[in-house]
């Protein structure tokens, strides 16, 4: 377990850059030109901040069946009170927590959009309308605003500000566990004995998980008059950044030396969003890293329903470098196309880059109560097609969200993926044939060899299957219950280092203090029912009580 001393020097390190960004944001401020002199819908968040999904963008939480026109650029009241010149950014800032914690009874209008009502709530709920990846969600408003924004925006230059609808925004998330599994059984290997649980995979212990900071701008694509466009850019520091890690992105921290650095950084999304409003309904095209298409998770924190995430999405692809065409053809369908080298690859990763092609097709019905999203994530093109590589995955996903009622609603996803000549761990000559082992770490560092059902096969094809639902029930604005169940085979041992079936069953809440500040603490258990997968390859189950905080600025 990490001490205080080493956290909390490890959060100033991370909020450094942040605190000198935002104490001279507003002499920034005076080079954004041509400042309004109103907030518009379609400029500036409405009353509740929502952090946008990395899978698309928030709606209203409850919006009207009436707001299909883009905003009309009347000023609107946010929750977090635009207003003149209150003072000292420091005093700005904390005051504008003050005004989230205890909102005033008036409420605001919500922003115009296109499309169908936002099947849920968000808050409570990661999202509102269903992820989608690669892309903003087209036809529905930015909804984004924080503390450090409305800060800004209520200073001397907060019209210049608004004006250029940059936004600079992030979290500080510290989560902790007890688990039956227990360190120090391997110290070669790490103290990650909670493996293959993630994100918390040290036992027994308080880490910090991911200190995010965003510098961003979204394209407007409620309007279809005018093309826009958007950029993120973004980093995360702590304990997650092995997930995130992809090959030639200052992955040295984790593949330089196994099992890598306990914390690192990595710069999670760097990409630029184009907005086409007359092709179809609207398509944006995206072009940089971003996080890979489908999945009911995703990589940072607030964008997921619990703080452990499951197995299937553990052990699927993260992030890709590439171009992604997303194009709205009408309320019912959308389709999306790209290619990338490949899966957690930096095009200059020479090694594994492969020339990829994924495209992704979703289609809603019952006013988006149901949604199936169906993609193929990556198939590479050319000879050497799903050839063993730096998570090189061909991987295949459909997923289905269905609204219950007003307060429940489920999500389920499936996936199959495969690489092929995979490096055989158990390999062992034939007897008389004198031939040395094949060492498939040294092939690859930081990508698995497989258990091939032959010991004599060099090497072999290396499937696995998965699939995972959640139930989601809410309980106010402030709370919601998670339930959790999967079945995962790891076919051949190749993506968690254990030749097993498994399954994992979660009981999750989420609890909101506004919307800046949230708790989830969790109970899961989990078994693996071939080998032993936990505690360093020594126990077949575990149960853990976990949780985490999350605190939005």
């Amino acid at each position: 377990m990490i001490s205080f001393k080493s956290f909390s020097s490890a959060a100033l390190l991370c909020l450094l850059p942040v605190i000198v960004l935002f104490c001279g944001a507003e002499a920034y401020g005076q080079s954004i030109t041509g400042a309004s002199p109103s907030v518009t819908a379609d400029a500036l968040a409405r009353a509740t901040p929502e952090l946008a999904s990395d899978e698309g963008d928030k709606t209203p939480a409850e919006p009207t069946p009436q707001q299909t026109e883009p905003s009309s650029g009347n000023p609107i009241n946010t929750g977090l009170n635009t207003r003149a010149d209150q003072g000292s950014f420091i005093r700005r800032f904390f005051k504008a927590y003050a005004d989230d914690w205890k909102p005033s009874a008036n409420g605001s209008a919500a922003p115009a959009f296109r499309g169908d009502p936002a099947p849920v709530n968000g808050p409570p709920f990661p999202f509102t309308t269903w992820p989608i990846g690669g892309t903003v969600s087209i036809g529905q408003p930015w909804t984004q605003t924080g503390p450090l924004m409305t800060a800004l925006w209520e200073g001397p230059h907060g019209d210049a500000w608004k004006k250029s609808k940059i936004q600079i925004y992030g979290w500080l998330n510290v989560g902790g566990n007890f688990s039956t599994s227990k360190g120090g059984v391997n110290p070669s290997l790490g103290k990650y004995e909670n493996f293959p649980t993630a994100y918390d995979e040290v036992p027994n212990a308080i880490e910090p998980d991911q200190e995010v900071l965003y510098i961003e701008r979204q394209p407007d694509t409620v309007q279809t008059d005018h093309f826009d466009w958007g950029f993120r850019l973004s980093g995360l520091w702590g304990l997650d950044y092995r997930f995130t890690t992809a090959k030639g992105y200052f992955s040295q921290q984790l593949l330089g030396h196994p099992p890598g650095k306990e914390y690192g950084f990595d710069p999670v999304m760097m990409y630029l969003d184009l907005y086409f409003p007359h092709i179809g309904q609207g398509t944006d095209v995206r072009i940089g890293r971003y996080i890979s298409l489908p999945d009911i998770e995703a990589q940072l924190a607030p964008n997921n329903y619990t703080y452990s995430h499951s197995l299937l999405y553990t052990f699927d692809c993260y992030t890709q470098t590439g171009v992604t065409a997303t194009t709205r053809l009408n309320s019912h369908w959308t389709t999306q196309v790209g290619l990338s080298p490949g899966c957690e690859t930096a095009p200059w990763n020479l090694t594994d880059s492969r020339l990829t092609l994924n495209w992704c097709v979703q289609y809603s019905w019952h006013a988006s109560k149901d949604n199936l999203y169906l993609c193929d994530n990556e198939t590479n093109l050319g000879k050497d097609s799903g050839k063993y590589g730096y998570n090189n995955l061909q991987a295949y996903y459909l997923t289905w969200y269905h609204v219950i009622d007003k307060n429940w609603h489920t999500s389920t996803e499936t996936w199959y993926q495969w690489m092929k000549q995979v490096p055989n761990v158990a390999y062992s000559p034939p007897p008389g044939s004198g031939s040395p082992p094949v060492d498939p770490v040294q092939a690859e560092t930081g990508s698995n060899g497989a258990y091939c059902n032959s010991h004599t096969a060099v090497s072999c094809y290396a499937p696995e299957w998965a699939v995972v639902n959640y139930l989601e029930r809410q309980f106010g604005p402030h709370n919601y219950i998670s339930i959790r169940n999967e079945y995962f085979d790891d076919i051949v041992g190749q993506r968690t280092g254990t030749k097993t079936r498994y399954t994992e069953h979660l009981l999750g809440w989420g609890h909101w203090i506004g919307t800046t500040v949230l708790f989830r603490p969790e109970v899961r258990y989990e078994r693996s029912y071939d080998n032993p997968a936990y505690q360093n390859g020594t126990k077949k189950s575990q149960l853990t009580a976990a949780g985490d905080v999350i605190f939005f600025f």
